[in-house]
């Protein structure tokens, strides 16, 4: 009886045992189920992002970079062909060399039918001035033969003067009115239809008015070939944009994770050719209500690196509620069952300390 009794009295023990341990560990919080609560842990997840060439294609010439490199911002990282690039850069500024020739030219065109233009109107002004003169002078020439006339009319019928004088008078009466008449021709020959006011430097001469508009319609050519050449400058520069986009460079530091074009391959536009593993490094948690609606998004995190112990500030950029798996998940993984559950992303203020993959974890007070 004794052993058994021995064995009895072991049994109650270790079951007074346990349901002690049991007691402490609830009112001391060291369950499962609260050590939960307190610690939350992420896996470190590095942004990746895929370069391509951005809507050039063509054959991969240069892979300047390698699996695994580290790379800095604006640093080349793969080259296109840019031969048909430069041949078309090449033929678009001979052609935009010509217009500039043909609108120097026509330009020097230009000013010279002005400088003529100009020349033609004080020359027919001048002319205009002087034939007037001329007509004055008929006009004079023609008074006195008239006034001769009368005077030698009256002398032959007072028997005075011979019939041969008197035919003199009238011839020159006769020339005198004929010489009238031919300047007032030639006048108005110069004038070309436009009324003579008496002020010359107001007349709008017919035949200068066309001298202008020809030299308008110069003008007119000219901005034509201005046109033609700012629409090739266009062309030019979309070429120039596009050879600058042959050479692909890193869009911000981080590490090469794979190469998914070789050199020699012909490569499409909008491709991916690299992945590139970012130094935006964050982990996601999963909380409580209790635990979520003490946080705000800009927030600050402080967290430690399972390997290591090291400390590590974050950020909080996203704070929102998570998918519905998310309950599922931590009751799996924790024992614990959360009915509404949070997402909360910490984006690494320090990247450098740590490595993507690495386990933190966030303990809650």
């Amino acid at each position: 009886m004794a052993p058994r009794r021995k064995a009895i009295r072991a049994g109650i023990f270790f079951i007074a045992l346990l349901i002690i341990s049991g007691v402490v560990l609830m009112y001391r919080g060291n369950d499962a189920v609260f050590l939960a609560t307190q610690k939350k842990d992420g896996i470190l997840t590095a942004e990746q992002i895929k370069l391509s060439f951005d809507s050039v294609g063509g054959r991969l010439i240069n892979e300047a970079v390698r699996e695994g490199q580290e790379v800095k911002a604006g640093q080349v990282v793969m080259e296109l062909d840019a031969t048909d690039t430069d041949l078309s850069i090449e033929k678009l500024k001979a052609q935009i060399a010509q217009l500039d020739a043909q609108i120097n030219s026509t330009s020097g065109n230009m000013r010279t039918t002005l400088f003529k233009v100009t020349n033609d109107e004080q020359q027919s002004f001048r002319q205009i001035d002087s034939q007037r003169g001329a007509l004055a002078s008929a006009q004079a020439t023609l008074s006195n033969a008239e006034l001769d006339y009368k005077r030698k009319t009256e002398l032959f019928k007072a028997g005075a003067i011979a019939k041969a004088q008197l035919d003199d008078a009238i011839m020159t009466l006769n020339v005198a009115k004929a010489n009238v008449d031919t300047q007032q021709q030639l006048l108005d020959r110069l004038l070309a239809g436009v009324a003579d006011n008496g002020a010359t430097d107001s007349l709008n001469l017919p035949t200068i008015q066309q001298e202008r508009a020809s030299a308008e319609n110069i003008q007119h050519d000219i901005a034509a070939l201005t046109q033609q050449k700012k629409m090739l400058e266009v062309q030019l520069k979309e070429l120039e944009v596009a050879k600058s986009r042959l050479t692909l460079h890193a869009p911000e530091d981080g590490k090469i994770l794979s190469i998914l074009q070789k050199q020699g391959e012909m490569i499409s536009p909008n491709v991916p050719v690299i992945l590139l593993e970012t130094r935006r490094i964050y982990y996601d948690i999963y909380l409580s209500e209790e635990q979520a609606v003490n946080l705000r998004e800009g927030g600050e995190i402080i967290c430690k690196t399972v390997a290591g112990d090291k400390e590590v500030r974050g950020t909080i950029r996203l704070l929102t509620q998570a998918p519905g798996f998310a309950d599922l998940r931590q009751s799996r993984e924790k024992g614990q069952a959360d009915l509404s559950a949070f997402q909360v992303r910490i984006y690494i203020d320090e990247p450098e300390k740590i490595l993507a993959g690495q386990t933190v974890t966030v303990e809650f007070n």
